[in-house]
């Protein structure tokens, strides 16, 4: 039962006030509202170091070529040391925020209220949960197009493992011991490291609260991803915005609810009972150029859970083909 057409117009001029307007927090808000305003301050800085992230790949391959030459050794190194430090930066960076998102959760689906109600209400919250998505697929983006990420940190660990080198700056262990750098390996393995902790952290809140009706999570998503569809799709409000990078981040708040609907949703997002529009959220996207959005839709295809189930329409997989 998709929300009604004057709900919907109503929603959406809701959330394109949200989208647009600076909204301050009332009271009920507030101690949340800090709590993961303190984490979105820091993620301009952390998409800024990704995106400045070089890479040791040259010195690497010095090194491996000319195994017996010290001078190559210690050049390679010294120039992971300082990439792994910042590495360890970003992944507890998404430590942060899960906790951020996991409290948006709460708050956003905690009764006596509906999941429509919460957005009207909690307005600067729900803003907050559009920014930590719009974050969230950014990060993944970059991420995809820098394979020295894993190239530099498995160099890092077998170099760690072999001891090879005795006494050059293994303070480092002290930064990033065989544990850490254990959850750091899973973290980075994963094409979309951060949506992939989303996932989990939402998947793991409803696990969690078994006290809470699954809809309260499952229809707060379904009513975001709905509303940023009509949005796209709409002249009326598309015409309306004033730059790409808004256009950018409604469709990433899109892909970002549609996942982690698909994520806690036991039949998916991509079901024929699904709530979310697949087939119009997909032709949203498509009609985008192909460069826009290549990014977006592999999202789709490769960090969603239920897109090969039996039950997904044949029409909705050749769309993502």
């Amino acid at each position: 039962k998709r929300i009604t057409l004057n709900r919907k117009r109503k929603q959406i001029i809701f959330i394109f006030e949200m989208f647009f307007l600076d909204i301050f927090a009332t009271e009920g808000e507030r101690e949340v509202w800090n709590q993961v305003n303190a984490v979105l301050q820091d993620s301009e800085s952390i998409l800024t170091g990704l995106q400045a992230y070089k890479g040791a790949g040259q010195e690497i391959r010095d090194a491996i070529q000319n195994p017996n030459d010290m001078t190559l050794q210690e050049r390679a190194w010294n120039s992971v040391c300082p990439l792994v430090i910042k590495l360890k930066k970003f992944y507890s960076f998404s430590l942060r925020l899960e906790e951020a998102l996991r409290s948006l959760l709460t708050s956003l689906t905690c009764p006596p209220l509906t999941p429509t109600q919460h957005l009207e209400r909690e307005q600067a919250l729900a803003k907050q949960f559009a920014e930590i998505l719009h974050f969230t697929l950014r990060f993944d983006e970059l991420k995809m197009r820098i394979p020295a990420i894993q190239n530099d940190f498995s160099y890092y660990r077998r170099t760690i493992s072999r001891n090879r080198i005795n006494n050059m700056n293994l303070d480092i262990e002290n930064e990033v011991n065989n544990e850490m750098a254990n959850r750091m390996s899973l973290f980075y393995a994963e094409a979309t490291p951060m949506l992939k902790t989303l996932s989990t952290a939402t998947t793991n809140f409803v696990s969690e609260n078994k006290t809470l009706p699954l809809e309260n999570t499952t229809d707060c998503l379904s009513t975001m991803a709905s509303v940023c569809k009509v949005m796209l799709e709409t002249p009326e409000y598309s015409s309306r915005f004033n730059s790409e990078d808004t256009l950018l981040f409604c469709m990433r708040v899109m892909v970002g609810v549609i996942i982690l609907y698909d994520h806690v949703h036991p039949n998916g997002a991509f079901n024929k009972s699904s709530k979310i529009d697949m087939k119009g959220c997909i032709k949203v996207l498509k009609d985008q150029p192909a460069d826009t959005v290549e990014g977006l839709l592999n999202a789709l295809k490769f960090t969603t859970k239920h897109l090969n189930d039996e039950s997904t329409p044949k029409n909705i997989r050749t769309m993502l083909q």
